[in-house]
């Protein structure tokens, strides 16, 4: 897997590299990331920085506000703040030399990373991607590539495309830059642009088939003991690397929030994601130093290849989406997770990489406008609240329903029940108001309740907004990759 999506950002990167020249600069350069088309944050002090000679003065012009520093230590940096909206702008930084930006927007930034389904290209998704592509022409929705570079240490700046001394630059979305850009970015800057109607930027900084530990500082990592053991074996670069080497050079850009779409690759260790996940957010956010900015993340799809039921391949990840699960759930500020469970039909669940991205972009983009915005709309499906025993049934209560619980296609499916012997079987469900009341003949005594409880669930439990309820489970049994207690 790690091989062919590298050979996809190769492709990728080699379409820029055409597109491209390389900028020549003098004693002052600023960051890779400040390149003609750039996008600017709005409603954020917006810093600005590169290298020069030191004890040389470099002024930065923007919008009528100027900002300027000494260099000290080869580095220089100003903050800009109270931008107008909109676009396209030109700005001047000087020094010994002059370097002008063209085509720079006020807008709002997001970064996008993850592993191969954050990866995978709009160019790979399906018989409607050419038309797709073909009218992507929007020169709001811009588009950052950072290369796929994995480094021992934090590194200050981005690298250049593999095999080149070519910098990435910012791209308007067109048929010829969105092909091989990611295709879950690419639906929900589409989404998001169209909505708040202002240029929008998206950095898309990912690599396929990488664990979560590689995506985060080795201080952190070391402060988590329940992931020690694991640290040591790893097949792709190793703990921090592609932290260090393509999230570290991006601070502090000001941006309003991270899109994140990974977890496959540590099914096998998907109980401790429950304790992984939060610590890797907390992370980004402690080093951007902009706050509880808001992180969206995507619940994995359904997905089985044929393993055994039962053992940690055979059931990781209902067991990763259980952990992803309880992260939503331990009330986060400004996280939410978009579940996509009824976007790939069985019958196409044995691919690891679904093709049906839309969805995806469009259920982050939700998110993104009620979290990140503050509108007043419905971004999420159910989310199981509470239960409680009646006799010979089990009540369950849940948050998020919209306009009220709905059974997609028919009768409720994908639930099932377990009395004190702890053996489920399938149980029949009904929706009973703002509740699912759910029961089994063979089961007298019920205590536990889980829906979707499989690597390709099958559950069409959904509110009124057709946005599907996120498989759970209403006990706290010992599973697979949980350590022994």
């Amino acid at each position: 897997m790690f091989k062919l999506h590298s050979l996809r950002f190769s492709c990728r990167v080699a379409l820029l590299a055409c597109l491209v020249g390389s900028p020549t600069f003098a004693d002052v350069k600023p960051h890779a990331l400040f390149s003609d088309g750039v996008v600017l944050q709005r409603g954020r002090k917006v810093a600005i920085w590169g290298s020069a000679a030191d004890g040389e003065k470099v002024s930065v012009d923007f919008q009528g506000k100027k900002a300027a520093a000494t260099t000290k230590g080869g580095k220089w940096k100003v903050v800009l703040d109270d931008l107008t909206v909109g676009g396209p702008y030109e700005m001047t930084i000087a020094g010994k030399n002059e370097i002008k930006l063209k085509e720079v927007y006020v807008g709002e930034v997001w970064v996008c990373s993850g592993q191969s389904n954050m990866t995978l290209a709009l160019t790979s998704c399906g018989a409607e991607a050419q038309k797709t592509i073909a009218a992507s022409e929007n020169k709001l929705l811009r588009l950052y590539t950072v290369p796929m570079t994995a480094a021992e240490t934090p590194q200050e700046n981005i690298g250049t495309l593999p095999g080149t001394a070519i910098l990435p630059v910012w791209m308007g979305c067109s048929p010829m830059s969105v092909t091989y850009f990611s295709a879950t970015a690419y639906f929900f800057g589409c989404a998001l642009q169209k909505a708040l109607g202002v240029p929008v930027g998206l950095i898309h900084a990912s690599v396929g088939g990488t664990q979560a530990e590689t995506w985060m500082r080795r201080d952190v990592l070391d402060g988590i003991p329940e992931i020690k053991p694991t640290l040591g074996r790893y097949a792709i670069g190793y703990p921090s690397s592609f932290y260090n080497g393509m999230i570290a050079p991006l601070l502090p850009f000001a941006m309003r929030g991270v899109i994140w779409y990974q977890g496959e690759s540590n099914g096998a260790g998907a109980y401790v994601y429950r304790t992984l996940f939060p610590a890797l957010i907390k992370n980004w956010r402690d080093d951007w130093k902009q706050g509880d900015f808001p992180f969206l993340y995507v619940q994995l799809a359904p997905y089985d290849p044929g393993a055994p039921a039962g053992g940690p391949k055979g059931i990781s990840f209902a067991e990763i989406r259980d952990s992803q699960f309880y992260v939503n759930s331990k009330k986060i500020p400004k996280v939410a997770m978009a579940v996509i469970t009824d976007t790939v039909p069985t019958s196409l669940a044995t691919d690891i990489h679904p093709t049906n991205k839309e969805p995806v972009g469009q259920r982050l983009a939700l998110a993104a406008r009620a979290l990140a915005y503050g509108e007043k709309i419905v971004y999420s499906g159910p989310i199981y609240e509470s239960m409680k025993v009646e006799g010979g049934k089990i009540r369950l209560t849940f948050n998020s329903i919209g306009a009220g619980l709905v059974a997609d296609g028919g009768g409720l499916m994908g639930f099932t029940i377990a009395g004190a012997d702890r053996q489920f079987v399938a149980a029949k469900a009904e929706i009973q108001d703002k509740c699912v009341i759910v029961s089994a003949a063979g089961v007298a005594a019920p205590v536990a309740v889980r829906y979707g409880w499989a690597n390709c669930p099958e559950g069409n439990l959904c509110n009124a907004e057709k946005l599907p309820a996120s498989p759970f489970r209403t006990d706290d049994f010992q599973l697979t990759t949980q350590p022994a207690k």
